[in-house]
């Protein structure tokens, strides 16, 4: 496959696991674990789909979408959200986010959300 997915989370055990689990499917993974890191990576390698958790600090996710939809405006985003909070996921929504999962997520799900929005 060689498909390139970011995952953007400030959560070490999150980016881990994301990443293991992306990889054994068969995605090149990037890791970042704050908004300019993220941005770096966009710029350098860009992704294929992002895997971004809105509550970063520094940056937080509405932020970081906003300025990776600079840098490419077709760039493909998944949120991640421990909070629930609809007014924020909507905002993401309206960016361009494609869709969003609620903290603590089911692996799978992701699995498959991955495999559905990426390009091929």
């Amino acid at each position: 496959m060689g498909r390139r997915v970011l995952i953007v989370d400030d959560q070490f055990g999150i980016r881990i696991l994301l990443n293991e689990v992306l990889q054994r499917e068969g995605y090149e993974t990037f890791q970042a674990a704050n908004g300019p890191q993220a941005l770096d990576i966009v710029n350098k390698y860009p992704p294929d789909l992002v895997l971004l958790d809105m509550k970063i600090p520094g940056m937080d996710g509405i932020e970081i979408l906003k300025r990776m939809k600079q840098i490419d405006q077709n760039i493909r985003i998944i949120i991640m959200t421990a909070y629930g909070e609809l007014d924020m996921i909507q905002e993401a929504r309206d960016l361009g986010a494609l869709t969003h999962f609620a903290k603590p997520f089911d692996i799978d799900d992701i699995r498959k959300a991955v495999r559905e929005n990426i390009l091929v």
